[in-house]
């Protein structure tokens, strides 16, 4: 039987079609500004298994000690262990040790939005920078930073695998740093 030509040629099929066809992913040059060959000095080493996909190697932080008004500069190496069939966000959670201060979250598309999690290859190391600002008149001695991969279609975060190895608040929230604040 033939189909008329309004209904071969439907709405719905064109839109499939061109879902299916989408050209989509990072680029070999944003793969390669997303990844490093072999991880630098890291002030703070980590080890943080999530899921079993991913290693947080470890973390520097430029400059040591950080002054309110001032900002510093975070980046995070992340060992890609096994394919990630989500793409997550790297959730960033600025809070003092007292809980005086209102958490300051920094979430973000790890590097720079460059190279989604999906992408990532089991081997390489991708690496995550991003800044954070402490607010004029902050008299806590330090700040914590706590991490980890978020995803927010399903509001779910990465399970931490390992949590007797690292400092974590049991809910999958990796202590990365304690950094003290101050002249």
């Amino acid at each position: 039987m033939r189909v008329p030509l309004p209904f071969r040629l439907s709405p719905l099929f064109l839109l499939c079609a061109c879902i299916v066809e989408a050209p989509g992913g990072a680029t070999e040059n944003e793969r390669r500004q997303a990844t490093v060959s072999q991880v630098p000095a890291v002030s703070i080493k980590s080890g943080a298994n999530l899921g079993g996909k991913v290693e947080v190697v470890g973390a520097s932080v430029q400059p040591g000690r950080v002054k309110p008004g001032e900002q510093a500069r975070i980046t995070v190496f992340f060992k890609v262990l096994a394919p990630i069939d989500e793409d997550y966000i790297v959730f960033v959670h600025v809070e003092d040790p007292a809980g005086r201060m209102e958490r300051m979250n920094l979430d973000h598309k790890p590097a720079s939005g460059l190279y989604a999690t999906t992408q990532w290859k089991p081997g390489e190391t991708v690496k995550d920078e991003f800044s954070l600002f402490l607010p004029p008149g902050l008299t806590s001695p330090q700040v914590n930073l706590w991490m980890g991969l978020w995803e927010p279609r399903g509001d779910k975060r990465m399970t931490l695998t390992n949590p007797e190895a690292v400092r974590n608040d049991g809910q999958s929230r990796i202590l990365l740093a304690q950094i003290p604040v101050g002249s």
